[in-house]
């Protein structure tokens, strides 16, 4: 196999070339928070460097995998406003899986064993009993070709091994600084399974080659398996890329997210009113110790993008603090950005000046069709104070109304009845929305407007 790699040092050849970076995830379920974590920082440093963004498809688990859970993930990228420069699919690439094997069989790298699951965990349990690392003895190797001829002959399926240099592998991690692993303290790896099938490290590492990729940035549960795959891409004749292994996040009970979906699923999330940009601008800061800010787009989260901010802290992801940056995003936005949003989305009826009026009391932009409905529609008023009502009723001013209008008349009504503060604006309040709080009156009454005003203060 001939990648067109020359081997060198672990990432300085990569300074030349256009950064190409992968997001891998497996279409075995729909995408969570975790997983948006990493496909982020993937994307915003493709951007950053004015490099490409490959969506791979991990499909070889063809029990799991799903054209559906496929679609659902793209649906979920397409949402956040990931776009990838290229899609590929593992399952459709199984003859390159294939090379690559010969060529390690030909090196001398990938050795034939025998031994079945409960051999091998009797081995394990043997070694832990005598203090030893349960490393994998190589026995295969001083098999003879009569003894693997019996063994074949019994049935046995051999599954084969990466045979590792047992050395210190050193690399510079972009997010964790000087790493290394002693090898020596490694099993030689499983890359094919007695059925044939591929495990995780041998495709991920020929389509990193073969699709150029130049820095691999996923989670830090990565890092030890990181030595033996840079032993794998050398093996295969490819410079390792660079890597860059960021913290895992964790909910309020220390669990890792990467195990995680309900309610931390990105279709939940979406469901529930949480904003893409909510979502990015919150997973762009978490780790960082930068404060986390409302961002009106993905390019206004670049300019502050460096993954040397991360530390190795398992960073908190906090729903609430979601929610309280949704509601922060919307409160900014101007008219201009979200009125094609509404049009997306449907929620018809609400022009600029209600935007102006209601933003600043939203949560969710749904939350919006409460006072479309206030201002332009029907609603149940609360008459808390009949007389009140009443009397306030006699005395609204002619139209046009504009922001001085509230002032101006309940100056009239407190007069009148000789109410003041919440005993005068509370009760209004109750008949002309029907809600307890919201917006400030003297925004919503011009919409409201003189005519279901007085209906409302009467109680229709």
């Amino acid at each position: 196999m001939d990648p067109g790699f020359r081997r060198g040092d672990n990432h300085g050849w990569l300074l030349s070339m256009t950064a190409r970076v992968r997001f891998a995830p497996s279409p075995t379920g729909r995408l969570h928070v975790g997983n948006i974590f990493v496909a982020l920082n993937n994307w915003l440093f493709a951007q950053a460097k004015a490099g490409a963004f490959v969506l791979r498809f991990d499909d070889t688990d063809v029990e799991r995998s799903t054209a559906a859970f496929a679609a659902g993930i793209e649906e979920d990228l397409r949402w956040l406003g990931l776009g990838w420069d290229e899609r590929h699919r593992q399952s459709a690439r199984t003859r390159h899986y294939d090379a690559a094997v010969e060529h390690l069989k030909a090196a001398g790298r990938l050795y034939p064993c025998y031994e079945t699951p409960e051999e091998l965990a009797l081995k394990r349990k043997t070694q832990l009993q005598r203090g030893l690392p349960p490393v994998y003895d190589r026995a295969a190797l001083a098999l003879t070709p009569s003894e693997r001829a019996r063994l074949e002959g019994e049935g046995r399926q051999p599954h084969w091994r990466f045979l590792l240099a047992r050395e210190d592998v050193a690399w510079v991690d972009l997010v964790r600084g000087p790493q290394h692993i002693d090898e020596a303290s490694q099993s030689d790896p499983v890359l094919v399974r007695a059925d044939g099938r591929y495990l995780y490290t041998l495709p991920s590492v020929v389509d990193d080659i073969d699709l150029a990729i130049s820095h691999v940035i996923r989670g830090n549960d990565h890092v030890t398996n990181t030595a033996t795959q840079i032993q794998l891409y050398l093996a295969l004749g490819a410079a390792p890329p660079a890597f860059a292994h960021l913290p895992l996040l964790i909910d309020a009970s220390g669990e890792g997210l990467s195990k995680r979906t309900g309610s931390l699923s990105i279709a939940e999330l979406r469901a529930d009113g949480i904003e893409p940009m909510a979502v990015n601008a919150y997973l762009a800061r978490l780790g960082t110790g930068e404060p986390v800010e409302p961002a009106a787009s993905l390019e206004m989260l670049l300019p502050a993008f460096d993954l040397a901010r991360f530390g190795r802290a398992s960073p908190r992801f906090d729903p609430a603090e979601l929610r309280h940056l949704n509601a922060r995003l919307l409160h900014a936005l101007p008219w201009e950005a979200v009125a094609p949003v509404l049009a997306a989305r449907g929620i018809g009826g609400v022009d600029e000046a209600l935007w102006l009026a209601a933003r600043g009391n939203l949560e969710r932009l749904s939350d919006l069709t409460l006072w479309r409905a206030v201002a332009h529609g029907e609603i149940v008023p609360v008459i808390e104070d009949a007389t009140l009502a009443a009397a306030a009723a006699e005395l609204l001013p002619p139209e046009p109304w504009d922001e001085a209008t509230w002032t101006a008349w309940t100056r009239r009504v407190g007069e009148a009845s000789g109410r003041r503060g919440k005993a005068l604006f509370h009760p209004l309040r109750l008949a002309l929305t029907g809600q307890e709080r919201g917006p400030e009156m003297k925004a919503l009454l011009p919409l409201i407007g003189r005519a279901r005003a007085e209906r409302r203060l009467a109680g229709r």
